[in-house]
């Protein structure tokens, strides 16, 4: 499984890295960390950052079973 977050749709609310601290983090300005990346998801963590992208009120996080074409 993949996660991606798209950075022109992160808002900031800090809604993601706070359901899944295992798998996210905060920057200095409030925004996810990891913003405008995808990368695989341990198998461990796949919960968590299904929790991460059901919580974003942007729908800026993707988890799917195949990287984006685009990563």
């Amino acid at each position: 499984m993949f996660i991606a977050i798209d950075e022109t749709k992160c808002m900031g609310h800090g809604r993601c890295y706070a359901v899944a601290p295992e798998l996210l983090t905060d920057d200095d300005e409030g925004f996810v960390a990891e913003r405008g990346r995808c990368w695989e998801i341990p198998a461990d963590l796949v919960g968590e950052a299904q929790d991460a992208a059901d919580a974003c009120p942007e729908g800026a996080i993707v988890v799917t079973e195949t990287a984006p074409a685009d990563a």
